[in-house]
């Protein structure tokens, strides 16, 4: 600062910010103007070849020797690949099961296992355990519980006066008993578990807010959906459909006590044989007992594949939800086509994933 202490701070300023005005129109008694002018000397574009050369090192820091820059001299060749979300997303799409967001439907009699009129315990940490297994993948896992383990309304309605809204009612309340249960039997392993309520119970339960379901989602949480739609006349069925479009889930996954669907009734029909994938317009035209018909349209509109497999087969959970074949698969001719060509099974890495819980 001596050397320079003769020289007027009209020159300093003319030295250190450079202006593309002539130096002699620059007011040196203005500084309020000065300070509003860009600081171009600080701002410099960086060069064309430093630009090159910075994509190409950011490329060979990730792993691909060839770079990125295509010599075109596009904006979008220019950029380096980061490591980060968007190659975390790359390597999620190149994983061996192809459902990344997945609905679980589980029955309430599936819930009861050798139980008739209750919660088996043994049935839901079963559940919690293959759930486990498959979050540890990244897969996003929501879950949709019925009640009738402990009370259908369809079937008590009439019965002393009660009416079939109060009865649906009741039921509703009984899929929130399951729900509660199943969550404390994940939270008991550590999975991180949300339950939502179509109805307010603030008290044990949120209340569903579909944001906010598919935040918990995104953070690897499961989320557990119970009341049903919140409206009776409608079935846990009709639910998990309307859950799984809300969601932008990409299939439902029905756990049932039978091993799929069959050409006939089982219990009736001794020839009856299991169905490996069937369209939607066949469940609808030969009356298919898969899932009540409200359902099985919401399903179809909205193009959701349905898989139905039995519950009590350990392992098929997993299997289930990562892609693998099990029960038979519901869907239009597209969704049948993509699971022909697409059906494989894990890689040795993820097989001993599931297999560890």
């Amino acid at each position: 600062m001596a050397a320079a202490a003769g020289v007027p701070p009209s020159s300093l300023l003319r030295l250190r910010l450079p202006s593309p005005q002539p130096a002699a129109s620059l007011p040196s008694s203005s500084p309020a103007l000065l300070r509003r002018r860009p600081l171009l000397s600080l701002a410099a574009a960086p060069s064309r070849a430093s630009v090159i050369a910075a994509a190409a090192a950011a490329d060979s820091s990730n792993g691909n020797g060839n770079g990125s820059y295509s010599g075109n001299g596009s904006q979008a060749s220019l950029m380096p690949q980061f490591s980060g979300l968007m190659l975390d997303e790359s390597s999620r799409s190149k994983r061996p099961y192809k459902w990344q967001r997945v609905l679980l439907k589980v029955s309430g009699e599936a819930l009861a296992g050798d139980h008739t009129e209750n919660i088996d315990p043994k049935v839901t940490m079963a559940i919690a355990r293959e759930v486990a297994s498959v979050t540890k993948l990244g897969v996003e896992v929501a879950i949709v519980v019925g009640g009738g383990n402990i009370f259908r309304g369809a079937s008590w309605a009439g019965c002393s006066g009660l009416d079939r809204s109060s009865a649906d009612y009741i039921g509703m309340m009984a899929t929130v008993m399951n729900a509660i249960f199943l969550q404390a039997t994940m939270e008991s392993i550590g999975i991180p578990t949300r339950v939502q309520t179509a109805f307010r119970i603030s008290e044990v339960a949120e209340p569903y807010i579909r944001r906010r379901a598919i935040r918990h989602l995104e953070k690897g949480r499961v989320v557990i959906f119970a009341a049903g739609t919140g409206n009776p006349f409608f079935t846990t069925d009709t639910a998990a459909a309307l859950r799984c479009a809300e969601i932008n889930a990409e299939v439902v996954l029905k756990a049932t006590n039978v091993d799929g669907v069959y050409d006939a009734n089982p219990k009736h029909n001794p020839n009856a044989r299991i169905l490996e994938t069937v369209s939607y317009n066949e469940v609808i035209s030969r009356d298919l007992s898969v899932m009540d018909m409200t359902a099985v349209t919401l399903c179809q509109e909205n193009n959701i594949p349905v898989v139905v497999f039995n519950l009590q087969n350990t392992g098929n959970i997993a299997k289930a939800i990562v892609g693998e074949k099990v029960g038979t698969f519901i869907g239009c001719t597209r969704n049948l086509e993509y699971r022909e060509s697409t059906e494989g099974s894990l890689d040795q890495e993820d097989k001993v994933l599931v297999s560890e819980w």
